[in-house]
């Protein structure tokens, strides 16, 4: 059984910063890409940055140049570094693994800007 725990979230006011760590454990014997994305109320579920196993990055425009992901694969750990952040970032975010034959996801971190 494969586990996928996020945390990190929070309340932060409009250009504050928050990281997100999300790790997974269990039987994963191999993990391509690990990623986060995100659903705010009413809308659909969409990627905001997702890095694969041997580092390529793929980033949705509207983290470019505010979020850095980061993973550390010893761990099985995935971070990710939100900077400058806007109301409209506020949303559960979700962490993604892909282990090539199994997709697995945590259970969400409410992330709220808010002044």
């Amino acid at each position: 059984q494969v586990q996928v725990v996020e945390s990190g979230g929070g309340l932060v006011q409009p250009g504050g910063s928050l990281r997100l760590s999300c790790a997974a454990s269990g039987s994963i014997f191999s993990v391509n890409t690990m990623g986060w994305y995100r659903q705010a109320p009413g809308k659909e579920r969409e990627l905001v940055a997702r890095i694969g196993s041997v580092g390529r990055i793929n980033y949705a425009d509207s983290a470019k140049g505010r979020f850095t992901i980061s993973r550390d694969n010893a761990k099985n750990m995935v971070y990710l570094q939100m900077n400058s952040l806007k109301p409209e970032d506020t949303a559960v975010y979700y962490c993604n693994l892909d282990s090539y034959s199994n997709i697995y996801w945590g259970q969400g971190t409410q992330v709220t800007v808010s002044s």
